[in-house]
């Protein structure tokens, strides 16, 4: 790790898609995202196409977020399945 961490906001909408995630399924996604606040360069990050929104992977689930350079912020988005995180 680079030392370097990034401050985690989450969107309204984020915090009840976590809150409605069985709990050991939500401490995995909390520490995924916990590790990509840390530039952990394991974390599987893309870019979501035709967005500028990007995308982790943590198992079946996916968190869309924001990153806000200047604020040196992350802003979660949503927290879906797989199949749902894609649709608009």
């Amino acid at each position: 790790m680079s030392g370097a961490y990034w401050r985690i906001r989450y969107a309204p909408q984020a915090r009840r898609d976590l809150h409605r995630l069985d709990p050991p399924i939500g401490k995995r996604v909390i520490g995924g995202i916990e590790r990509l606040a840390g530039d952990d360069a394991r974390a599987d990050v893309r870019k979501i196409a035709g967005s500028n929104e990007l995308r982790l992977r943590v198992g079946d689930w996916r968190v869309r977020f924001k990153r806000d350079a200047a604020k040196h912020e992350i802003v979660v988005l949503r927290v879906l399945p797989r199949g749902k995180v894609y649709k608009r």
